[in-house]
């Protein structure tokens, strides 16, 4: 009989058809609650989702390419190179192979050798240890009339391990401009723009210098205008170098006139300045330029550089009305007001003094027998 029942229980619900029942019910507290949950979630999907995020709309990510051109001169005198002239043509160093010399290294703890024979041959495949400057030959060599030091082959001279000048060399680099062409493209919205606007021309971009204020479309940048940007001091910046990033971002509303499509630059340094933790601070690299001397010989002068590297970086998105995303966003938006109607109805059922006359008139129960014979429950 027990399990009659179960059976009997689990297909009268299996069979069951509910419907919605409108009950009204005249209430200040449960219609002041009602409205005020139905505005917020009418602020939320119109003020939040259509307008900030723009949920009517499909987006697209930027596509970025990036060119600079910098200009400048700097005049430098100093005991190693003499009054020398600095143009574009110093900072761009084109990769060379060249073969090497050999040269006697400096006395070092690993080199120096007091017996004959001692130092690793490791260019014969016997002992490999490439040091700094060059690598052993495995030959004993006198250095002085007191000390024999390994024979290394390596270019000469030997690099100098110094701290960089201070205050920098190059410091009239801070007056040096940069042109940065930046194209962009949207390929779902077939759509492309330069960071050159169309109304720049030629005499225009020979004379003008970004401004945040009075020239904030001007592709020409200040080295020290971005670094003061960044909170930065660029002669202080420019001993041991660092890292900038210069950031630039589209964020395009489609629908909208192309000519709101305009680049946002921002600038902030990128590399790690902890006064605590300053191991290998800041940014150098070395270049090389390379001679043939009265023998024949090839030579090179070896530059270990300091400075401040410029790392440019693109953002955004782009987007345009699509029925898509707005049917997809209206429908999330009436289902939420749809759960107005089940907060509203927790709160009656649970807070009301009236609840049980609530539940009795909210649900009922209609059966096949009354349906045919025409009762009403």
């Amino acid at each position: 009989m027990k399990t009659r029942g179960c059976c009997a229980s689990i297909c009268q619900c299996f069979f069951e058809y509910s419907t919605p029942k409108i009950l009204v019910i005249r209430s200040f507290k449960v219609g002041t609650l009602n409205r005020i949950t139905q505005a917020l979630v009418i602020a939320y999907v119109i003020g939040y989702v259509c307008v900030l995020n723009k949920g009517y709309q499909d987006m697209d990510a930027v596509l970025s390419s990036v060119t600079t051109k910098v200009k400048g001169i700097a005049l430098t005198n100093t005991s190693d190179l003499g009054l020398r002239i600095w143009d574009v043509a110093d900072y761009v160093i084109p990769p060379q192979v060249s073969p090497i010399s050999i040269e006697d290294e400096s006395p070092d703890a690993r080199l120096t050798d007091t017996h004959h024979g001692g130092c690793d041959l490791n260019f014969t495949g016997t002992v490999v240890d490439h040091l700094p400057s060059g690598v052993q030959t495995g030959k004993c060599v006198k250095y002085s009339a007191v000390d024999k030091t390994c024979e290394v082959l390596a270019w000469c001279p030997l690099e100098l391990d110094k701290e960089p000048p201070n205050p920098p060399m190059l410091a009239d680099a801070e007056n040096f401009t940069v042109l940065i062409k930046n194209s962009i493209r949207y390929p779902k919205f077939n759509f492309n723009k330069r960071n050159i606007l169309p109304y720049v021309n030629k005499t225009y971009l020979e004379q003008c210098v970004f401004n945040r204020i009075t020239d904030p479309d001007c592709p020409i940048f200040r080295l020290k205008d971005m670094v003061t940007e960044a909170n930065e001091d660029f002669q202080t910046m420019a001993v041991h170098g660092g890292v900038m990033g210069v950031q630039i971002r589209w964020e395009c509303d489609l629908d909208m006139p192309s000519s709101w499509c305009v680049p946002r630059y921002t600038f902030r340094r990128l590399d790690n300045k902890d006064p605590v933790n300053n191991v290998a601070p800041g940014y150098n690299f070395r270049f090389a330029k390379y001679y043939k001397n009265g023998n024949n010989e090839e030579t090179r002068t070896l530059i270990k550089g300091f400075g401040i590297r410029f790392d440019v970086m693109v953002f955004g998105q782009a987007g345009k009305f699509n029925i898509v995303p707005t049917l997809l966003n209206v429908g999330a938006g009436l289902a939420l007001l749809g759960l107005v109607t089940v907060v509203c109805d927790w709160i009656v059922l649970t807070c009301m003094t009236k609840k049980n006359i609530y539940n009795e008139e909210k649900y009922s129960y209609v059966d096949d027998f009354q349906l045919l014979s025409n009762e009403t429950p």
